[in-house]
């Protein structure tokens, strides 16, 4: 099995990776700042769960054939990257309703929790980031004479999200802040509602334009 030393090297260079805001991180502010802080948390916490479906995917083949094929690399970006552009026009082009949203009761109902979970699941699974990391040194830190190596891969993983979940969430609550001195005024909030907007189809766009570095 995955011995202690292993695992805290690894999650160290997780962490170094985590901190440095990419995607995920990007995407969770402009939802805090468009759509409030509950989403964003909510948003977190289906990224995560993303970001670990690719340790699976990773675990059970998908790192290699990321490594060797440009093709799949370029499906899954390109797919993630659309996924982002599609939620920043419908942010930027629903700007005005904010203050009205803001005004009214919050819904949480389960489809609006499954559909909050479903995007940040999207965008976590679809990071480009996080699978070129995972396929390049996940399988480094793997002992393959002790055997078991998905299941080695799958332990060593778990610091991805977990870590991803307290930096993500210190995100989400301090854009969640921000976004309630904006909500002080409706051309604030829409000003703020149409700069998230553009933000993530600018992510998506940057997601889109970024080469796999071999």
């Amino acid at each position: 099995m995955v011995s202690p030393g292993s695992f805290a090297a690894f999650a160290a260079l997780v962490f170094l990776m985590v901190v440095v805001p990419g995607p995920s991180v990007l995407f969770t502010v402009s939802r805090a700042l468009t759509v409030g802080r509950r989403d964003a948390l909510l948003t977190v916490v289906g990224n995560a769960v993303g970001v670990y479906a690719q340790v699976v995917a990773v675990a059970f083949g998908l790192g290699v054939l990321v490594q060797a094929s440009a093709t799949v690399f370029t499906v899954i970006k390109l797919a993630g990257a659309a996924y982002l552009v599609y939620l920043g026009v419908q942010a930027f082009r629903h700007r005005r309703r904010l203050s009205d949203a803001l005004a009214g009761a919050v819904r949480t109902t389960p489809g609006r929790t499954l559909r909050v979970l479903r995007d940040g699941f999207v965008v976590g699974f679809a990071n480009p980031k996080s699978i070129v990391f995972l396929a390049a040194v996940l399988p480094q830190f793997v002992v393959t004479g002790a055997g078991h190596v998905p299941l080695q891969m799958l332990v060593l993983g778990v610091c991805l999200p977990v870590i991803a979940v307290l930096s993500d969430s210190a995100w989400a609550l301090a854009a969640g802040a921000a976004r309630t001195w904006f909500a002080r005024s409706p051309r604030r909030l829409e000003l703020i509602g149409g700069t998230g907007g553009l933000v993530m189809i600018g992510l998506g766009v940057g997601v889109a334009v970024t080469g796999r570095k071999d």
